[in-house]
């Protein structure tokens, strides 16, 4: 632990736990805040690794898409089939950031709005008299996640299509990187 800063190694990945920087001054980090500005009502958790870092990072979950950040490593002898992996897993990060972000915010509102108007029609107010917010019951409840699993279920097909597509995509890429790693590290010890 450093400076209140906990760190865990996850495999090949490192964990924050509580940092908020707003942006990581190194340039062997990257990631899609660093590209593209966010939505002004939205606020990006920033993290920064330390320069002498070659690895991936995981920062803490966004508040509205309940995702981590990552900041993808970037090497200084990238090659093109490197950069154009490291571009691919961005933007499904950012896709994905993007898709949750609104569907989360999306839920709430509507469930707020379900809940008060079911409220309002047994005659209701949100709060009762010792000033808790009121509930209501599983099977109403129920009756809402129902309807707005059905109402999104389109939306919901073409995300997990979407989804599969990247990550197969990425899969291959990963797999034609890992290969030409091989190629070059074998490649070059049967020259000598």
């Amino acid at each position: 632990m450093a400076g209140g800063v906990t760190l865990r190694r996850v495999l090949p990945f490192w964990v924050f736990s509580d940092i908020r920087v707003s942006s990581c001054p190194c340039r062997k980090h990257s990631n899609s805040s660093d590209l593209q500005p966010r939505a002004p009502h939205i606020k990006a958790v920033g993290f920064c690794p330390p320069p002498h870092s070659c690895h991936d990072w995981v920062g803490p979950p966004d508040r509205h898409s309940n995702l981590r950040p990552v900041k993808f490593y970037v090497a200084k002898d990238e090659s093109p089939l490197e950069h154009k992996l490291r571009l691919l897993r961005q933007d499904t990060q950012d896709w994905n950031q993007k898709f949750w972000e609104h569907q989360n915010l999306t839920f709430s509102k509507e469930k707020k709005d379900f809940v008060l108007a079911r409220l309002k029609a047994k005659g209701l107010d949100e709060r009762d008299e010792e000033g808790r917010k009121r509930t209501l019951n599983v099977d109403e409840m129920a009756d809402f996640y129902r309807g707005f699993l059905r109402k999104n279920f389109k939306k919901h097909a073409h995300y997990n299509r979407d989804w599969y597509k990247r990550n197969f995509t990425i899969t291959l890429l990963m797999g034609r990187v890992a290969l030409k790693r091989l190629w070059k590290k074998f490649g070059r010890k049967s020259e000598s």
